[in-house]
Protein backbone atom coordinates (compact mmCIF):
# COMPACT_ATOMS: atom_id res chain seq x y z
CA UNK A 1 0.00 0.00 0.00
CA UNK A 2 1.54 3.59 -1.54
CA UNK A 3 -0.07 6.38 0.91
CA UNK A 4 -0.09 9.82 0.35
CA UNK A 5 -0.19 12.31 2.76
CA UNK A 6 -1.21 16.16 2.06
CA UNK A 7 -1.29 18.63 4.51
CA UNK A 8 -4.20 20.75 4.18
CA UNK A 9 -7.87 19.73 2.78
CA UNK A 10 -8.64 23.07 1.31
CA UNK A 11 -9.69 23.35 -2.97
CA UNK A 12 -6.86 23.11 -4.06
CA UNK A 13 -5.35 20.25 -2.03
CA UNK A 14 -8.18 18.71 -2.48
CA UNK A 15 -8.17 18.90 -6.04
CA UNK A 16 -4.55 17.04 -5.89
CA UNK A 17 -6.47 14.31 -3.54
CA UNK A 18 -9.04 13.63 -5.80
CA UNK A 19 -6.55 12.51 -8.69
CA UNK A 20 -4.53 11.02 -6.80
CA UNK A 21 -7.54 8.58 -4.93
CA UNK A 22 -9.00 8.13 -8.96
CA UNK A 23 -5.69 6.88 -9.65
CA UNK A 24 -5.62 4.38 -7.20
CA UNK A 25 -3.32 5.94 -4.19
CA UNK A 26 -4.18 5.74 -1.05
CA UNK A 27 -4.44 9.37 0.18
CA UNK A 28 -4.52 10.91 4.09
CA UNK A 29 -5.11 14.80 4.62
CA UNK A 30 -4.13 15.93 7.72
CA UNK A 31 -6.64 19.04 8.99
CA UNK A 32 -6.61 21.71 11.71
CA UNK A 33 -9.90 21.09 14.16
CA UNK A 34 -11.58 24.09 12.19
CA UNK A 35 -10.42 23.96 8.58
CA UNK A 36 -10.48 28.06 7.43
CA UNK A 37 -11.83 26.97 3.99
CA UNK A 38 -14.32 28.66 2.21
CA UNK A 39 -15.01 26.33 -0.86
CA UNK A 40 -16.14 23.96 1.45
CA UNK A 41 -18.57 21.91 -0.87
CA UNK A 42 -15.23 20.85 -3.07
CA UNK A 43 -13.05 20.32 0.04
CA UNK A 44 -12.37 16.97 1.57
CA UNK A 45 -11.83 19.01 4.90
CA UNK A 46 -15.46 19.71 5.43
CA UNK A 47 -15.44 15.91 6.48
CA UNK A 48 -13.20 17.74 10.00
CA UNK A 49 -16.87 19.11 10.39
CA UNK A 50 -19.46 16.19 8.94
CA UNK A 51 -17.84 13.35 9.79
CA UNK A 52 -17.94 12.28 5.74
CA UNK A 53 -17.99 14.86 2.95
CA UNK A 54 -18.11 13.99 -0.90
CA UNK A 55 -16.30 15.95 -3.13
CA UNK A 56 -18.05 15.06 -6.97
CA UNK A 57 -17.74 10.65 -6.24
CA UNK A 58 -15.14 10.17 -3.72
CA UNK A 59 -15.79 10.27 -0.24
CA UNK A 60 -13.11 11.11 2.59
CA UNK A 61 -13.99 10.04 6.13
CA UNK A 62 -12.89 11.58 9.51
CA UNK A 63 -11.18 9.30 11.43
CA UNK A 64 -9.25 9.19 14.69
CA UNK A 65 -6.27 7.32 14.74
CA UNK A 66 -3.82 5.10 12.76
CA UNK A 67 -6.27 2.33 13.00
CA UNK A 68 -9.38 4.72 11.93
CA UNK A 69 -7.37 5.61 9.19
CA UNK A 70 -6.72 2.02 7.51
CA UNK A 71 -9.87 1.06 8.53
CA UNK A 72 -11.41 4.34 6.29
CA UNK A 73 -8.59 3.51 3.32
CA UNK A 74 -9.71 -0.06 3.50
CA UNK A 75 -13.34 0.84 2.25
CA UNK A 76 -11.83 2.77 -0.11
CA UNK A 77 -12.38 6.23 0.94
CA UNK A 78 -9.75 8.95 1.48
CA UNK A 79 -8.96 9.42 5.07
CA UNK A 80 -9.17 12.65 6.97
CA UNK A 81 -7.57 13.38 10.36
CA UNK A 82 -7.42 16.55 12.48
CA UNK A 83 -3.57 16.68 13.03
CA UNK A 84 -2.28 19.78 12.17
CA UNK A 85 1.50 19.08 13.31
CA UNK A 86 1.12 16.15 10.49
CA UNK A 87 1.89 13.77 13.85
CA UNK A 88 0.91 11.09 11.50
CA UNK A 89 3.82 11.43 9.15
CA UNK A 90 5.99 10.29 12.11
CA UNK A 91 3.25 7.88 13.65
CA UNK A 92 3.05 5.59 10.49
CA UNK A 93 7.25 5.37 11.01
CA UNK A 94 6.62 3.27 14.23
CA UNK A 95 7.39 -0.44 14.20
CA UNK A 96 3.78 -0.97 15.43
CA UNK A 97 2.19 1.14 12.54
CA UNK A 98 -1.32 -0.99 11.05
CA UNK A 99 -0.07 1.12 7.89
CA UNK A 100 3.54 1.86 6.08
CA UNK A 101 5.18 5.01 6.55
CA UNK A 102 3.51 7.62 4.05
CA UNK A 103 5.81 7.40 1.22
CA UNK A 104 4.66 11.06 -0.80
CA UNK A 105 4.06 13.88 1.70
CA UNK A 106 1.98 17.06 -0.16
CA UNK A 107 1.92 20.36 1.44
CA UNK A 108 -1.09 22.09 0.21
CA UNK A 109 -2.06 24.29 3.38
CA UNK A 110 -1.04 27.28 0.44
CA UNK A 111 0.41 29.29 3.59
CA UNK A 112 3.06 30.50 1.65
CA UNK A 113 6.56 29.50 3.61
CA UNK A 114 8.63 26.65 3.67
CA UNK A 115 7.35 23.65 5.68
CA UNK A 116 8.37 23.30 9.01
CA UNK A 117 8.70 19.37 7.98
CA UNK A 118 11.71 20.13 5.74
CA UNK A 119 12.51 17.92 2.39
CA UNK A 120 13.62 14.64 4.60
CA UNK A 121 10.31 14.29 5.78
CA UNK A 122 9.28 11.79 3.40
CA UNK A 123 11.12 9.89 0.52
CA UNK A 124 9.42 12.70 -1.89
CA UNK A 125 7.93 15.88 -0.94
CA UNK A 126 5.65 18.08 -3.31
CA UNK A 127 4.82 22.13 -2.03
CA UNK A 128 2.02 23.86 -3.40
CA UNK A 129 2.29 27.44 -5.15
CA UNK A 130 4.69 29.79 -3.33
CA UNK A 131 6.73 29.78 -0.62
CA UNK A 132 8.36 26.56 -1.18
CA UNK A 133 12.15 26.20 -3.14
CA UNK A 134 12.42 22.86 -4.89
CA UNK A 135 15.78 21.10 -3.69
CA UNK A 136 15.81 22.64 -0.33
CA UNK A 137 13.23 22.27 1.35
CA UNK A 138 11.07 19.92 -1.05
CA UNK A 139 11.93 18.09 -3.96
CA UNK A 140 9.41 19.81 -6.79
CA UNK A 141 7.04 22.35 -6.59
CA UNK A 142 4.04 23.03 -8.52
CA UNK A 143 2.79 26.47 -9.90
CA UNK A 144 -0.64 27.48 -9.08
CA UNK A 145 -0.80 31.00 -10.73
CA UNK A 146 -3.09 30.79 -13.08
CA UNK A 147 -1.25 31.70 -16.60
CA UNK A 148 0.79 29.39 -19.40
CA UNK A 149 2.78 27.48 -16.12
CA UNK A 150 -0.27 26.91 -13.96
CA UNK A 151 0.52 23.04 -12.90
CA UNK A 152 3.76 22.81 -13.77
CA UNK A 153 6.39 21.02 -12.26
CA UNK A 154 9.62 22.85 -10.89
CA UNK A 155 12.17 20.47 -9.85
CA UNK A 156 14.60 23.55 -9.25
CA UNK A 157 13.51 27.05 -7.72
CA UNK A 158 10.54 27.91 -6.51
CA UNK A 159 7.04 29.09 -8.04
CA UNK A 160 5.58 32.63 -9.17
CA UNK A 161 5.49 35.09 -6.10
CA UNK A 162 1.97 35.57 -4.75
CA UNK A 163 0.00 38.17 -6.22
CA UNK A 164 -2.54 38.57 -3.61
CA UNK A 165 -4.69 39.48 -5.94
CA UNK A 166 -8.19 37.25 -6.81
CA UNK A 167 -8.49 35.95 -10.32
CA UNK A 168 -10.99 37.40 -12.66
CA UNK A 169 -14.33 35.54 -13.22
CA UNK A 170 -16.86 37.37 -16.04
CA UNK A 171 -15.03 40.60 -15.36
CA UNK A 172 -15.26 40.63 -11.65
CA UNK A 173 -12.06 40.22 -9.70
CA UNK A 174 -11.40 41.32 -5.73
CA UNK A 175 -14.85 42.32 -5.54
CA UNK A 176 -16.05 38.55 -5.49
CA UNK A 177 -14.23 38.19 -2.29
CA UNK A 178 -16.15 38.49 1.08
CA UNK A 179 -14.50 39.12 3.74
CA UNK A 180 -15.01 40.10 7.13
CA UNK A 181 -15.58 43.29 8.22
CA UNK A 182 -14.96 43.28 11.95
CA UNK A 183 -13.47 40.77 14.12
CA UNK A 184 -15.68 38.11 16.02
CA UNK A 185 -17.87 34.80 15.38
CA UNK A 186 -19.43 34.48 11.87
CA UNK A 187 -22.98 33.65 11.25
CA UNK A 188 -24.09 32.17 7.80
CA UNK A 189 -26.93 33.81 6.05
CA UNK A 190 -27.15 31.93 3.01
CA UNK A 191 -26.31 28.62 2.22
CA UNK A 192 -23.03 27.45 -0.53
CA UNK A 193 -24.95 27.46 -3.83
CA UNK A 194 -27.56 30.25 -3.43
CA UNK A 195 -28.33 32.18 -5.88
CA UNK A 196 -28.33 36.17 -4.17
CA UNK A 197 -29.52 39.46 -5.64
CA UNK A 198 -27.01 42.32 -5.08
CA UNK A 199 -27.30 43.82 -1.35
CA UNK A 200 -28.63 40.72 -0.21
CA UNK A 201 -27.17 39.40 2.95
CA UNK A 202 -24.62 36.40 2.82
CA UNK A 203 -23.09 36.77 6.73
CA UNK A 204 -22.89 38.23 10.24
CA UNK A 205 -20.16 38.55 12.16
CA UNK A 206 -20.91 40.72 15.38
CA UNK A 207 -24.06 42.15 14.28
CA UNK A 208 -22.04 43.68 10.92
CA UNK A 209 -23.63 42.13 7.77
CA UNK A 210 -21.72 41.39 4.91
CA UNK A 211 -23.62 41.45 1.71
CA UNK A 212 -23.58 40.40 -1.97
CA UNK A 213 -21.97 42.60 -4.01
CA UNK A 214 -23.40 41.90 -7.37
CA UNK A 215 -25.81 39.23 -8.29
CA UNK A 216 -24.28 35.58 -8.69
CA UNK A 217 -24.65 32.37 -6.67
CA UNK A 218 -23.02 31.92 -3.38
CA UNK A 219 -19.95 29.88 -4.06
CA UNK A 220 -18.07 29.34 -0.89
CA UNK A 221 -18.86 30.26 2.27
CA UNK A 222 -16.75 29.43 5.48
CA UNK A 223 -17.94 26.82 7.81
CA UNK A 224 -20.81 28.75 10.28
CA UNK A 225 -19.45 29.72 14.25
CA UNK A 226 -15.67 30.10 12.78
CA UNK A 227 -13.95 32.80 14.58
CA UNK A 228 -12.36 35.62 12.34
CA UNK A 229 -10.34 38.68 12.05
CA UNK A 230 -11.21 41.79 10.23
CA UNK A 231 -10.39 41.55 6.11
CA UNK A 232 -10.29 37.88 6.70
CA UNK A 233 -12.11 35.98 3.47
CA UNK A 234 -15.24 34.13 4.58
CA UNK A 235 -16.87 34.00 1.19
CA UNK A 236 -16.65 34.09 -2.67
CA UNK A 237 -19.50 34.63 -5.23
CA UNK A 238 -19.77 33.62 -8.63
CA UNK A 239 -21.15 35.69 -10.82
CA UNK A 240 -21.69 33.44 -13.28
CA UNK A 241 -24.88 32.20 -11.45
CA UNK A 242 -24.78 28.59 -11.97
CA UNK A 243 -24.71 26.24 -8.80
CA UNK A 244 -23.27 22.92 -10.53
CA UNK A 245 -20.20 25.04 -10.13
CA UNK A 246 -20.06 25.16 -6.54
CA UNK A 247 -19.75 21.22 -6.83
CA UNK A 248 -17.14 20.83 -9.23
CA UNK A 249 -13.42 20.87 -8.70
CA UNK A 250 -11.99 23.34 -10.67
CA UNK A 251 -10.30 23.96 -13.47
CA UNK A 252 -7.10 25.16 -11.35
CA UNK A 253 -7.34 22.69 -8.81
CA UNK A 254 -7.49 19.92 -11.51
CA UNK A 255 -4.18 20.94 -12.96
CA UNK A 256 -2.76 21.44 -9.67
CA UNK A 257 -3.59 18.03 -9.16
CA UNK A 258 -1.96 16.70 -12.55
CA UNK A 259 1.21 18.23 -11.25
CA UNK A 260 1.30 16.53 -8.87
CA UNK A 261 0.58 13.10 -10.02
CA UNK A 262 3.67 14.22 -12.67
CA UNK A 263 5.84 14.55 -10.24
CA UNK A 264 5.27 11.47 -8.72
CA UNK A 265 5.04 9.30 -11.39
CA UNK A 266 8.61 11.08 -12.73
CA UNK A 267 10.48 9.51 -10.10
CA UNK A 268 11.33 6.26 -10.72
CA UNK A 269 12.21 4.74 -7.00
CA UNK A 270 8.89 6.47 -6.37
CA UNK A 271 6.99 4.58 -9.25
CA UNK A 272 7.63 1.60 -8.74
CA UNK A 273 6.36 1.21 -5.18
CA UNK A 274 3.13 2.54 -6.05
CA UNK A 275 0.71 -0.20 -6.88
Amino acid sequence: MAIVLLRGGGDLASGAALRLHRAGLKVIICELPQPLVVRRSVSFAEAVFTGETRVEEVRACLAKDLEGIKQVLDQGDIAVVVDPAAETLENLKRANSPLPPALVLVDGRMRKQPPETGIDAAPLVIGLGPGFSAGKDCHAVIETNRGHRLGRVIWEGSAEADTGIPERVADYGAERVLRAPVDGTMVALAQIADRLEAGQPVAQVNGAVVRAPFAGVLRGLLHPGIPVQRGMKIGDVDPRSDPRYCYLISDKSLAVGGGVMEAILARPDIREHLW
